[in-house]
């Protein structure tokens, strides 16, 4: 679907590399060419290319570029009426600084799951923003009280940020099958790659309790059954195990967060091939500095609630073999903590294991399997290279691209210290 722009002069080969396919395990010595945004061919032997520009790894590993499945681009504050109150120039400029901050630690692609827009990605696709590839789900869909729904209990009128009604910045309210129909057709009509539907109750939002399931089954199935017309998925936002296990039930392919699952709900996601999408750094940093960046008491507990059981969830999704995939969640300037996920997330995970939720995994909830997330011919030239073995030390990727000595994004080199 990408048309970025290809600012590259010829193609390029890669020499003495140790290669992480975004696949299978351990590193392997290839060689590798590129050409016009697109890997063209992986060998095990010498490639020949006479006008290839040789770039020579000398034994570092080349892998390929990295994917943030649940950003906000938008989300200049960790207050969601702040983020109304600024104004859409500022939440612009957060935008841009954040996604350069983020091509920056080595994510070739961030997939926007709440607030995101047709002209953001325009401005992308045209070369006018430094930024990685860039998916988004548009607004998110909430019920009326629901996670979506910023509005506090003690004010009176209906409605919402703006002068429709019925929307903030970063979703939508709808309420009933044919105004969730509307609203995700209406989603979907502005470019969303995917709808987001609120499934349970959440952190920022002021009146609804963490446990709360969200959303009737005729409601979700309808909006399952739109995106599906459309070849596309629905993700939701989950914590507890009740929301998760209806939502998937219900036919949602992917839940973002996931935070409070139990290993009877882990084991039905795994069993319907459904995805999850945990987002630890955001907890950490509701946790450090939420009162600091605007979050309110409310919110600070109901943050710590989710904590507490986060790690335990997470040993449920590994024991039962659930696809996760990477994610942060980050909100105002807590952007800057993007690669800590990595480190939270080892925790529990291997680094191979780490390695894929941040590629191959994140390439197949993206439907763009065999094209993003891996090495392999054909693929999108999104590439990084890592000064050492990541699979020895996953850390190598939480210094904020530090050691990163070269990043590709289509075939364009953006950072070159080799």
């Amino acid at each position: 679907m990408s048309r970025l722009r290809n600012m590259s002069v010829g193609p390029m080969l890669f020499r003495r590399a140790r290669v992480f396919d975004g696949v299978t395990d351990g590193l392997r010595d290839c060689e590798v060419l590129v050409e016009a945004g697109v890997i063209r061919e992986v060998s095990d032997t010498p490639i020949v290319s006479p006008s290839a520009t040789v770039i020579d790894l000398a034994g570092r590993t080349l892998m390929p570029g990295l994917i943030d499945l649940h950003i906000h681009a938008y989300a200049s504050s960790m207050s969601a009426q702040a983020i109304d109150r600024a104004g859409e120039p500022y939440r612009t400029a957060h935008a841009i600084k954040m996604l350069g901050h983020a091509l920056d630690c080595g994510f070739t692609t961030v997939r926007d799951i709440g607030g995101g827009d047709y002209p953001l990605w325009r401005a992308i696709e045209d070369g006018l923003v430094r930024a990685p590839r860039f998916f988004y789900a548009g607004r998110a869909l909430s019920m009326t009280g629901g996670h979506g729904d910023f509005r506090s209990a003690d004010q009176s009128s209906i409605h919402g940020y703006c002068s429709c009604g019925r929307s903030n910045s970063l979703c939508v309210i709808a309420d009933g099958i044919d105004e969730c129909l509307k609203a995700a057709r209406e989603e979907l009509r502005r470019g969303a790659h995917c709808i987001k539907i609120m499934g349970s109750g959440g952190v920022a939002s002021p009146t609804d309790p963490l446990w709360m399931n969200q959303y009737r089954e005729d409601e979700i199935r309808a909006i399952v059954q739109e995106c599906a017309e459309r070849r596309t998925y629905v993700a939701a936002h989950c914590h507890p195990a009740s929301a998760i296990r209806r939502a998937v039930e219900y036919g949602v392919r992917c839940i973002e967060h996931g935070t409070l699952i139990d290993s009877a709900t882990a084991a039905l996601v795994a069993e319907r091939g459904a995805y999850i999408v945990p987002t630890l750094a955001i907890g950490v940093a509701m946790t450090e500095l939420g009162a600091e960046l605007g979050l309110s008491a409310d919110s600070q507990e109901k943050s710590d609630a989710a904590n507490r059981g986060e790690m335990i969830g997470l040993q449920h999704m590994r024991d039962a073999g659930v696809k996760v995939g990477f994610g942060t969640d980050l909100l105002g300037a807590s952007y800057v903590h993007q690669c800590r996920e990595f480190t939270l997330r080892r925790e529990v995970f291997s680094a191979i294991e780490i390695l894929r939720q941040a590629t191959s995994v994140g390439a197949e909830i993206l439907m763009q399997a065999g094209k993003l997330g891996c090495i392999a011919a054909g693929a999108h030239a999104d590439l990084i290279v890592v000064d050492g073995d990541p699979l020895k030390d996953i850390g190598l990727l939480a210094q904020d691209g530090a050691r990163l000595d070269l990043i590709m994004r289509n075939g364009e080199i953006v950072k070159n210290q080799l």
